[in-house]
């Protein structure tokens, strides 16, 4: 399975990292996530441990991860019900409060009988990982309402937000 995801967003490139980067914090956000532990942190590697837990199918990986604050973070694989499994995190500057995200994630199951459980699962965990983290850094570095900056392309086109993230103004309606 290949995913590949681009959306503009009113966070710095460093904010979006940070939150990125903290797989500890991902049971609080992430809802399939039962589990994350760091087994080893620098300045150019994280490694964490994830537990999956989504709708009775449990299993678990590692991830060893390169990384280059505040730009770029690579996903390998380490150990889990793979057979591949890996991508990358690139984040560009747009403005002091803003940047743009561009996410890979490339992955396919081992042929064990849990992976063939598994697959279906973390298929629908693909489609809404970005859109879960841009949400949690909402969360943790509350958006300041401007007239420029990413946003601006939201209010350009309604069709903008199906690659955008956007934070339309409470006074805006909302399509579903």
């Amino acid at each position: 399975m290949d995913v590949r995801r681009t959306v503009l967003v009113g966070h710095s490139a460093e904010r979006m990292f940070d939150v990125i980067e903290a797989a500890e914090h991902y049971p609080e956000f992430l809802p399939w996530c039962a589990g994350a532990t760091i087994v080893a942190r620098s300045d150019e590697e994280v490694v964490a441990d994830i537990a999956v837990d989504f709708h009775g199918v449990h299993f678990g990986f590692r991830t060893r991860n390169p990384k280059r604050r505040p730009d770029w973070m690579a996903i390998h694989l380490e150990r889990g019900p793979f057979r591949h499994f890996g991508g990358t995190w690139t984040l560009a500057p747009l403005a002091a409060d803003g940047c743009r995200i561009d996410f890979e994630l490339h992955y396919d199951f081992d042929r064990t009988p849990m992976a063939l459980v598994a697959r279906p699962v973390f298929d629908r965990i693909t489609n809404t990982l970005v859109d879960r983290f841009v949400a949690r850094a909402d969360v943790v570095y509350p958006l300041h309402a401007t007239s420029a900056g990413p946003d601006a392309a939201c209010n350009a086109s309604p069709a903008a937000e199906s690659s955008i993230h956007c934070n339309p103004p409470d006074d805006r309606s909302h399509p579903s």
